[in-house]
């Protein structure tokens, strides 16, 4: 249990900043969860329209401290290329 006034505020902002990237993983997932829907229906123009969303919430969640850079430039690179290999 925090004992000292510094930690227990540390512990305040980290519940704070648990919940709000909790819930950017949860948007990005979405995101992903909506392309590889529309790679699984084998339909290409939903698929790229989706990726082409997924992007800049992908990227969003790198500036904010959610997902590591590379992991997210390879999620892309390997998306755009099933959603390419559709058509």
């Amino acid at each position: 249990m925090a004992n000292s006034p510094q930690a227990k505020k540390r512990a305040r902002q980290n519940e704070r900043r648990f919940a709000v990237n909790k819930a950017r993983r949860s948007r990005i997932r979405t995101y992903l969860r909506k392309v590889e829907e529309a790679i699984e229906a084998g339909d290409q123009a939903v698929a790229a329209a989706a990726l082409k969303e997924m992007q800049p919430e992908l990227m969003r969640g790198v500036a904010k401290g959610v997902m590591h850079k590379n992991t997210a430039a390879r999620k892309m690179s390997r998306l755009s290329s099933r959603v390419k290999a559709l058509g």
